[in-house]
């Protein structure tokens, strides 16, 4: 059953993404797009999203992908994720800020969003047990890219 909440993070995605990634491992979102006048999916880790406030989050993708392309052009999409018995949907306004250029993750298209709505789906029947999930081959040098990223996506969303 669906819901509307306040146009905020959730309060429980809010603290997955607070955590330092080696402690989210596997967690995945969803970013929800329109490309060619289709829906289009990319799976997103703790790596590439940061909450900066209750209202504002930074994300990176990689520049030349169909999503980032289709999140400029629209300014908008839709963030999706599962957090214990809840799927959360997070409408978001979005715009493109400078890339971000790492030492490890190489160039990153950076974005500014802004939760412009959100809902939450539980059904009284079952409970879900989680969303997409995965498992790293090489963690510590992920574990370190995503470090570096996030902190990137923090100084970008600061200053804008």
């Amino acid at each position: 059953m669906s819901r509307a909440l306040a146009p905020v993070v959730p309060p429980e995605l809010a603290a997955m993404l607070a955590r330092d990634p080696a402690e989210s491992e596997g967690f995945t979102l969803l970013l929800l797009s329109v490309a060619d006048g289709w829906p289009h999916q990319a799976m997103l880790s703790v790596g590439e999203v940061v909450a900066l406030d209750e209202r504002r989050l930074a994300l990176a993708l990689w520049p030349t992908s169909t999503s980032a392309a289709a999140v400029e052009a629209a300014g908008r999409a839709t963030l999706t994720a599962v957090v214990g018995p809840t799927s959360y949907a997070l409408r978001l306004r979005a715009r493109r800020l400078t890339d971000l250029e790492t030492p490890l993750a190489g160039t990153l298209a950076c974005f500014a969003a802004e939760v412009d709505a959100v809902s939450a789906d539980e059904a009284p029947y079952a409970e879900l047990e989680s969303g997409v999930r995965f498992r790293l081959h090489d963690p510590e040098p992920t574990f370190a890219r995503w470090r570096e990223v996030r902190s990137a996506l923090v100084r970008a969303g600061a200053g804008r």
